[in-house]
């Protein structure tokens, strides 16, 4: 049919074509020719898209046909193996029959002790599992419990290191580092700000042994060496002070500005490794 109708529009197309080449003089004969052929080839393109459809119905039928036929067979196939899998089940139960258990007694009794062995293994597995879904949720909720509780505790030392940095006096300030250091026992931070608050009130000796216990848990803090430096300026132990400052601003330079403007370093310019400190931050700028 394809074929037909590529030979029709080709043939059309000649006529169009010749007709192009070689103009004939105006008629009302061929006036009245070209809607005759153009409704005689929509007339061929309509037949012959009606035989198309009227084809693909009929192959649609047949493969619907041949799928319930497939289907047919298939509903048997599994019909006769179900059928063969009983069969072969009875002969299995009359074999078993033959060989050891003796009556449908012992079979029910046997096969209900083996369901009961494989109930009681599947219930003593979950149960195992469940203990240790149990034991995991505890130890989670145990974990979100401290969590809480340390959330708790970073929001009250928050609150606590605002108070201290609002607060007017050194002793004000150390009765809230105070308060920090019972909810964080031994908390750096707070042990060397109140350092600085005691060299504030004059406590020198006060502020060194604060300084001292810092640096046994971390003898690399550079702001407690640099306040035992202070600590130690004022109660003249000099060279002390100027080997803390030392350490201090090799572990933190930042601290070579600040002991530039230093009032507890007074009493050290003049020193030559002092100014020495305060040369290298020049130089570093």
């Amino acid at each position: 049919m394809h074929k037909y109708l590529l030979l029709l529009i080709i043939g059309v197309f000649s006529c169009t074509s010749s007709a192009a080449e070689e103009p004939e003089p105006y008629s009302q004969q061929s006036m009245y020719d070209k809607p005759l052929m153009e409704r005689y080839v929509l007339d061929e393109l309509k037949s012959i898209r009606q035989d198309q459809q009227s084809l693909e119905m009929r192959v649609t039928q047949q493969i619907t046909d041949r799928e319930l036929a497939v289907a047919d067979k298939s509903m048997n196939y599994a019909n006769v193996t179900v059928t063969y899998f009983f069969y072969l089940i009875a002969a299995a139960a009359s074999l078993i029959a033959l060989v050891g258990w003796q009556s449908l007694r012992d079979i029910r009794v046997n096969t209900q002790k083996m369901a009961n062995q494989k109930l009681d293994e599947i219930a003593a597995r979950y149960e195992k599992k469940f203990q240790e879904m149990e034991r995991e949720l505890k130890r989670k909720s145990r974990i979100i419990s401290e969590n809480n509780k340390e959330i708790e505790r970073i929001n009250e030392i928050h609150n606590l290191w605002i108070r201290a940095q609002h607060g007017q006096t050194p002793e004000q300030k150390i009765e809230i580092y105070n308060e920090i250091l019972k909810i964080r026992p031994g908390d750096l931070e707070a042990l060397t700000y109140m350092a600085d608050a005691a060299m504030e009130m004059g406590e020198y000796h006060w502020a060194l042994s604060i300084c001292n216990r810092v640096l046994e848990v971390d003898n690399q803090n550079a702001n407690a060496l640099y306040q035992r430096a202070c600590a130690y300026t004022k109660l003249g132990a000099d060279e002390q002070a100027i080997s803390d400052l030392q350490l201090a601003v090799d572990f933190s330079s930042s601290l070579s500005e600040a002991a530039k403007e230093e009032k507890d370093f007074e009493s050290l310019h003049g020193y030559q490794r002092f100014d020495q400190i305060i040369a290298d931050d020049e130089d570093n700028k």
